[in-house]
Order: C-alpha cells, then structure tokens, then sequence
C-alpha cells in the first residue's frame, strides 16, 4: 500500500500507482533473472508490500522516459512496447515487455535509466540477460530475434567529471548490445527452465522454509580489509584478508615520510536485501541476517 507522507499532488500517486495483479503460474522476465525467493514472497505478499510515493521518484522518471519514447511511430518491421509469453512447462509461463523489436535488425532494445556508477563499472549482466530472455521469448514465437540493446539515461550525469575523468560515461546517454549465439539460447533456455523447476518446488514451502538468493542475487560484497593513506579518500588497495592488509601497510610505513598507513574493515554486505528489494520484510534470509 502507498502513503503520500509529503501531500504529493495526485498525478504523483497516480504515476506511483500500479495495475498490476501477480498471476498464477506466471513470472516476468525481470522476476526470473532474480531469485526465487524474492519472486514468490513478492506474490505472496504483494497486497502487504509498503512505501510512499516519495520513494517511487525514479519508478515515475523511468515511466515519463518510455512514455516519451512510445510517441514515435514505429516501422513497418517493428514491434513497439509488446507483451510477449512464452510456456515452459507444468503450466508455468515466463512473460515481459520489451520497448522495441526491430524485425530488420532481429534486435530487441529496452530502455533504461541508470546511475553513472553502473556504466562505470560496467554492470551490465543483468541487462544482457534480460534481453536475451526476451529474444529468447521471440524465437519461440517464430521471430529470428538474436540481437540486443539498452540505451540508458543516466539520472546523475554530471558534465564536468566526463570532462576530466577518463573512465566517466561521457554523454548522458550510454548504448550498448549484444550478439546472441545458439550457445547463449540453449544457456538461457536451460537456466529458465531450471529457474522454473526450483520455483515449482519452492511454492509449496511456507515463506520460512525458501531457500535464499544467492550471493550474486543479493548483490553481496565481501568483507574487505583496507589499506589506507592517512588524509586520503580512497583506499591505497583491497585485500579479502587481513594480513595481506597489515603486511602492505607496515611495508608502506617503513618508507612512509610523516603520513602514516593504516588498515580500515568494510564489512561485507548485501547491497540488494538492504536497499533494494521490496519483500525483505518477509524474507527469511534477510531476518536472520538483520533481525536481533
């Protein structure tokens, strides 16, 4: 349910506010690239899932993007924000919107937002994957899709820094595409229909039995020991151990003229529990992890 704790105008809420029913046996795209866990307890629970319309800013940004996106025509051989399904088995069926299919060029392109740090450290498996899923769908429809394509926008580029940082996005917006082999086709066919063999078996367990997302799923960084300059911001190296960190620093401190080294502890986390997934309340993992 949306609260409006700031009085936010009602095309706020509106934009905010989503049709969507979960349905029975059916999993998006984005859904079966995630875990299974989160997949299950986000249509179990769906009706429960909190937040506020404030928090949804970039959810309405996304939207007004593909809706100005949608006005143009499209060509004889293209396919514009269409839903698309495809059954894999026991009644289950893998479902998405893509923004466009280009016939022609057998390529599906999405649209996306993003931050820089993404384009910076070339974050891109989840997209790639995403279009291949829905490449995947096409073919099953009797399409030769076999190309895909973001084109992001990047809600904090900053003009000066893709002047002076070399590795910086340097236009707000990034392109980038793929060329998807019959290798790649039967990977995604058979991680789908393992995707989908899991989740059969998961829904009969009751939300405290579900296996957790992996490690990658989670977004989950390692604890990490640092080696530092005093004064400085950015750590000297990473070291996964400890005594790697300290050897480092002392070595460092033997020659250090007056600015000493010194070893600061990251503690791991998992980036996607704690700040991004919507179902974290119900989920077991995150309740034995965050929960005294």
């Amino acid at each position: 349910m949306l609260t409006n704790v700031l009085n936010l105008p009602q095309p706020f809420v509106d934009a905010a506010t989503s049709n969507y029913r979960p349905k029975d046996k059916r999993y998006s795209v984005t859904k079966v690239i995630g875990g299974t866990c989160e997949a299950i307890l986000n249509k179990r629970h769906y009706d429960e899932i909190d937040g506020d319309v404030a928090t949804q800013v970039w959810a309405i940004f996304g939207s007004a993007v593909h809706k100005i996106l949608e006005q143009s025509k499209e060509t004889d051989s293209q396919l514009k924000e269409n839903w698309v399904s495809a059954e894999v088995g026991n009644g289950y069926t893998i479902s998405g919107i893509f923004d466009l299919y280009d016939d022609d060029t057998k390529t599906v392109t999405d649209y996306k937002t993003c931050v820089s740090w993404k384009i910076i450290h070339g974050e891109f498996d989840d997209w790639r994957k995403q279009t291949l899923a829905y490449c995947w769908i096409l073919r099953q429809m009797g399409f030769d899709a076999c190309h895909g394509e973001i084109v992001a926008l990047i809600k904090d580029h900053s003009q000066k820094k893709a002047k002076f940082e070399p590795d910086y996005p340097k236009f707000p917006v990034y392109k980038i595409g793929w060329d998807f082999t019959e290798e790649d086709f039967e990977k995604i066919e058979a991680e789908i229909k393992d995707w989908f063999e899991m989740v059969e078996r998961e829904e009969k367990k009751p939300d405290d039995e579900l296996l957790p997302c992996t490690p990658e799923q989670r977004w989950h960084k390692d604890d990490k020991w640092a080696v530092m300059k005093k004064g400085a911001k950015k750590a000297l190296k990473l070291w996964d151990n400890p005594d790697g960190a300290w050897e480092m620093a002392a070595q460092k401190n033997k020659t250090a003229k007056g600015v000493p080294y010194y070893v600061e502890f990251r503690v791991g986390e998992d980036s996607k529990c704690e700040g991004y997934c919507s179902v974290a309340q119900f989920c077991p993992y995150y309740k034995a992890t965050h929960e005294c």
